[in-house]
């Protein structure tokens, strides 16, 4: 295995890794809506906080040589459903028409430091 760990995304603030590579396979940990350069959480709407999870996740993937192209799949927690429509507005900024990801979105009751929406995914290293 190879722990991928980048300062252009959050650091894991528990005892987790920003992402690990297992067999060709990179599974990054669930991105919440964290700015790694201010150190500070994005406190806007949903869609202001979902481009800033992609961010996170896109910087995650450059840092282990992969990218959106090459993701097999995304999770996406949301505070509310009622929200759906943007984060998958912004979401599919991230994806071209001929690599779409398996991908689940459900509503949770609560998520860490109380955002908006995380997302989760894995892709070919």
């Amino acid at each position: 295995m190879k722990y991928i760990s980048t300062k252009q995304a959050p650091q894991a603030v528990g005892p987790y890794s920003q992402a690990v590579i297992a067999n060709g396979i990179l599974y990054i940990s669930g991105q919440i809506p964290f700015h790694p350069e201010t150190n500070t959480l994005v406190s806007g709407n949903v869609k202001e906080q979902t481009q800033q999870v992609m961010e996170n996740l896109k910087a995650i993937l450059a840092e282990a040589g992969s990218a959106f192209s090459k993701v097999i799949k995304c999770s996406i927690f949301l505070k509310d459903m009622n929200d759906f429509a943007v984060v998958n507005e912004v979401y599919g900024d991230y994806f071209d028409s001929k690599h779409l990801p398996a991908r689940e979105t459900v509503e949770v009751s609560r998520l860490p430091k109380d955002v908006l929406v995380e997302i989760s995914l894995i892709a070919v290293a």
